[in-house]
């Protein structure tokens, strides 16, 4: 299944930070793969933070968008 922006929304927002969250019914791998997100890159930026709910489990991954290609990545 592919992203669907209707699973996307902001928890938070503030200097220009956002908090998102997605749920989906696919698994974490699927979500979590480089490029997932990359059809709302405009929306998103590096430093954002995502808590993902997906059919086998919760988590929560720091945002990077270069070249117009999102990617999601352990907190550090």
């Amino acid at each position: 299944m592919a992203f669907q922006n209707k699973n996307l929304s902001v928890i938070a927002y503030a200097n220009g930070f956002t908090l998102w969250h997605y749920k989906a019914n696919e698994a974490l791998a699927t979500i979590t793969a480089s490029g997932y997100f990359s059809s709302v890159n405009s929306l998103m930026n590096t430093g954002d933070i995502i808590l993902i709910n997906g059919s086998n489990g919760t988590t929560m991954k720091s945002i990077a968008v270069s070249s117009g290609v999102v990617t999601v990545a352990a907190l550090s």
